[in-house]
């Protein structure tokens, strides 16, 4: 997905938290790749990657008030293999943006979460 002096922004075009984040990145100065993650899926493994990154359970970076949460049929205590596979098949579902940086990652909601990752 990205080594460890890289920077990746999984972005949504569409979301203006995720144009923001684009911005704050844009504005910094420093070397990034953007990922569109709806255009570029996650696969399975690097969403597992990408849980270690930012050390949080799946269901926390989930957006669960999409319609395409529902469809998934998943219970109200989905185990952490079963969202990831929701996300892997529904990439809407993942929070967004997220960036990725020094081998750690952030969500940013707000956008201002990310700025630690942009000074260290």
């Amino acid at each position: 997905m990205t080594n460890t002096k890289e920077r990746t922004l999984l972005h949504n075009p569409s979301c203006s938290k995720s144009r923001l984040a684009l911005q704050m990145l844009e504005e910094s100065g420093l070397d990034f790749t953007v990922r569109e993650y709806l255009e570029d899926p996650l696969s399975r493994g690097e969403l597992e990657t990408l849980q270690g990154l930012l050390g949080m359970e799946p269901l926390a970076w989930t957006r669960t008030g999409e319609p395409e949460w529902a469809d998934t049929g998943l219970s109200s205590s989905p185990s952490q293999g079963e969202v990831l596979d929701a996300i892997a098949a529904r990439p809407k579902l993942m929070q967004r943006p997220i960036l990725i940086s020094g081998g750690c990652a952030r969500v940013g909601r707000p956008p201002e979460h990310l700025r630690e990752l942009l000074e260290g």
